[in-house]
């Protein structure tokens, strides 16, 4: 036997019966009872996120300000050491143009041997337009890759 049973008035038929909705009401208040349980898990997880964060940048401004200080430092060293090598340029500088210039290493200029045979200078390329060796008769027919025109006897007549 069912509350229903009991009750004559939650009987009956339609969209409307008070069972149904009273049903529909308890599923939707543990639907939203469930989406509340896990917003409250999850700002939790979010809430110790931000505090892993928070941490995680304290201890990154700890360094940087640590890093800062360690540059200052090394500012200063190097304009000590800055003002000692200036000071000893200047006390031993025209001691050391003397010594540069005693040992100085002079090389000859570069001249190539060219008495081997493969080393043999070439002689000059006559380059001219093609109209300028047409008219002076230098082409033709080509017989062979090493023949330029008609003659290769012929002198080539200067420009």
């Amino acid at each position: 036997m069912t509350i229903t049973d009991l009750i004559p008035a939650l009987k009956g038929r339609g969209r409307r019966r008070a069972v149904d909705e009273v049903e529909r009401l308890r599923q939707n208040e543990i639907a939203l009872l469930t989406n509340l349980h896990a917003a409250g898990d999850q700002i939790a997880l979010l809430e110790q996120d931000l505090a892993d964060a928070r941490g995680k940048q304290a201890e990154a401004e700890e360094i940087i300000v640590q890093q800062l200080a360690n540059l200052d430092d090394l500012r200063a060293e190097r304009d000590e050491i800055l003002t000692e090598l200036l000071a000893l340029k200047a006390r031993f500088g025209p001691e050391l143009a003397a010594e540069a210039n005693a040992n100085a290493i002079t090389v000859p200029l570069m001249v190539r041997d060219t008495s081997a045979i493969e080393d043999q200078a070439t002689g000059p390329i006559d380059v001219r337009p093609l109209w300028e060796a047409a008219a002076t008769g230098r082409l033709g027919p080509v017989t062979g890759p090493g023949r330029i025109g008609p003659d290769d006897t012929q002198p080539i007549p200067a420009a």
